[in-house]
């Protein structure tokens, strides 16, 4: 049990401990201003809010956050674990509680809406609340909704004016009508305002526009079908063209969406996937094998919450706001918070509802990707961080790597041997701890003992200076090359520096990523070529080596330089620098007459160039 350093109000809350029942329920947390910050539910309440204060050390930081900030607590004992599941994503949405993870706002998010009238309509709309009727979707965007409604347009024939019609049912006569519009005349209406089109009439086209709209597709279709051929029997051949034309364009949209067989009737599909911060959900309806819509969501992580913690809040909420009507639902792994009286759970390993799960889980990945791509328009720095967050769990690092150094070497079968080091800062290319190193006590090309060397040099000074070391060692090479850094870092220098090396296949790619495990036995960290990860890491052993081999040029043209030209007596570097930047190359210079040389250095030193080549 955690004391009053943690949390001073743990007397208290221990008084109230003690009263809890052993029985489902809803607890909730307050602050000192009686605000709810937090809202759970329990299948053992007394078990379930006592382990937020028993076992401290064991929870996250952010749980460890929330208990310190808990100055009272409340619970609700209900009947069965439905009902708890229920109750929280109520209060949830009451209270908006600050660690509770929850869904965005959904007011942008549209809807169609068949309007609470006698002569309904159907709208358009984002906004729930000044809206009266039966609503359907949220729909993930507006070409999906618009294409819907598009085809609904097609299909039937019902009103799109304001104004306001009221159904007599003792006169059997509609009032507030008028003379008919525009629509009527272009065949968009059945101007019920005048009454052409009988009530009865209007209110049956609604009833199949409901279906179309909840993906019942077969039964009005067959309905329709036996319309057509009855007016073809009674020889109304326009008529049924007509209707046989809305028949074709219903079963085409109907053929779009089906990607099942009709046995899955009515059905739920979810998937999550999710990183450090955020969880991102992805919802679809399925009725009669077809996909009425899919739904994909974003949440943002408050407690560090598992995948089935957020499901099993997220599902309840969306399942409501849907109005689904099903009471299965696919789901990649077992909720257990949600019992199967509320909702059966299927987790397939085969057949039509796996291939819906996996159709579910590339949208919900579709739906990441946009989503960090807009962040990262937003906040470029934020996509760098998750990469080093990422990096720190794939490598089982205890911090995360702010600063990453690489090495590497380069010469030419021995000669010129330099090395050089880059450093990056939260996935960013830190030039001003960029460093060059001249191999000093290595002959002959030998890179394991010229990477040890420069590695030593590096960190024996940054230790003895007391300075900041980098969380994170890369050696540009594999095995051998992260065994000479252990060796340095670890054994010599006494240094606490994850290491990890960047192989490269034959063809001279970035092939591997390797790393250290807790026995100093290699491993081999899998990564994808095409994930951002690789991609920041092959960035980095392409500026190192970039960085080396420039180095290395340089060194190697001063050294030409200085033996050919500065080895003329009275030539100096200007002044052979002067030459070459007139002349091309030495070789130019050579065949160059004393007047040439002359108008580029003067005469002096024009003799002096001009007789040491003809001498030689």
């Amino acid at each position: 049990m955690i004391d009053k350093s943690i949390n001073k109000n743990i007397d208290r809350i221990k008084l109230r401990l003690k009263t809890i029942p052993e029985t489902p329920g809803v607890y909730q947390y307050l602050d000192e201003s009686g605000n709810v910050i937090y809202v759970g539910k329990a299948r053992n309440l007394q078990r379930r809010v006592s382990s937020y204060f028993n076992r401290y050390d064991e929870h996250s930081s952010k749980i460890k956050m929330l208990v310190r900030h808990i100055y009272d607590l409340r619970t609700t004992v209900v009947a069965t674990e439905v009902d708890a599941l229920l109750l929280e994503n109520n209060l949830i949405k009451q209270y908006q509680p600050r660690y509770n993870s929850m869904l965005k706002d959904d007011k942008t998010y549209p809807y169609l809406c068949i309007t609470d009238e006698d002569y309904p309509r159907l709208l358009f709309t984002r906004d729930r609340k000044n809206n009266k009727g039966q609503f359907f979707g949220p729909y993930p965007n507006q070409r999906i909704l618009r294409e819907l409604q598009d085809i609904i347009r097609k299909l039937f024939c019902y009103r799109s004016c304001h104004k306001k019609l009221r159904w007599d049912t003792e006169k059997q006569v509609v009032i507030g009508g008028d003379r008919p519009c525009m629509n009527h005349q272009i065949g968009l209406c059945n101007a019920p305002c005048t009454g052409k089109e009988s009530h009865e009439a209007y209110i049956e086209t609604f009833q199949r526009i409901r279906k179309i709209l909840r993906g019942d597709f077969g039964e009005i279709l067959e309905a329709m079908k036996k319309e057509m051929l009855s007016l073809a029997n009674e020889l109304r051949f326009e008529e049924a063209e007509t209707l046989r034309r809305k028949i074709r364009l219903l079963e085409e949209y109907q053929y779009k969406s089906t990607v099942v067989n009709t046995n899955v009737r009515d059905v739920d599909v979810f998937s999550i996937i999710s990183d450090s911060k955020y969880a991102y959900i992805n919802m679809m309806r399925i009725k009669n094998g077809s996909i009425i819509h899919s739904f994909s969501t974003e949440v943002k992580k408050q407690l560090d919450e598992s995948d089935s913690e957020i499901l099993a809040t997220i599902i309840p909420e969306l399942h409501e706001r849907t109005e689904s009507t099903a009471d299965e639902a696919i789901v990649p792994f077992h909720v257990d918070d949600i019992p199967n009286d509320y909702l059966k759970q299927t987790v397939p390993s085969r057949g039509d509802r796996k291939q819906l799960l996996e159709l579910s889980l590339r949208n919900v990945k579709a739906h990441q990707h946009q989503c960090i791509h807009q962040r990262l328009l937003v906040n470029p720095d934020d996509g760098h961080n998750q990469l080093m967050e990422r990096l720190q769990r794939e490598l089982h690092l205890r911090n995360t790597p702010v600063d990453i150094e690489c090495f590497d070497n380069s010469n030419i079968q021995g000669a010129y041997p330099v090395a050089a080091m880059v450093r990056f800062t939260n996935g960013k290319p830190n030039r001003n701890e960029y460093r060059k190193f001249n191999i000093k006590t290595v002959e002959g090309p030998d890179d394991y003992a010229s990477m040890g060397e420069v590695i030593h040099r590096r960190y024996k000074r940054l230790s003895d200076e007391g300075k900041k070391l980098p969380e994170l060692l890369i050696v540009d090479g594999g095995a051998g090359q992260m065994e000479v850094a252990r060796q340095v870092v670890v054994e010599e220098l006494k240094l606490d520096i994850p290491i990890a090396g960047l192989a490269k296949n034959n063809r001279h790619r970035t092939n591997e990523l390797l790393c250290y495990d807790t026995d100093w036995q290699i491993q081999v960290v899998g990564l994808k070529p095409n994930d951002q990860l690789f991609h920041l890491l092959e960035q980095i052993q392409n500026e190192v080596h970039r960085f080396a081999i420039t180095f290395h040029r340089d060194k190697r043209s001063k050294s030409t330089f200085r033996t050919q030209l500065t080895d003329i007596p009275g030539i100096g570097e200007k002044t052979a620098r002067d030459l070459l930047l007139r002349f091309g190359s030495v070789k130019e210079i050579r065949l160059q007459t004393l007047d040439d040389l002359a108008s580029a250095i003067g005469l002096s030193k024009a003799k002096a160039v001009f007789e040491w080549f003809n001498k030689k």
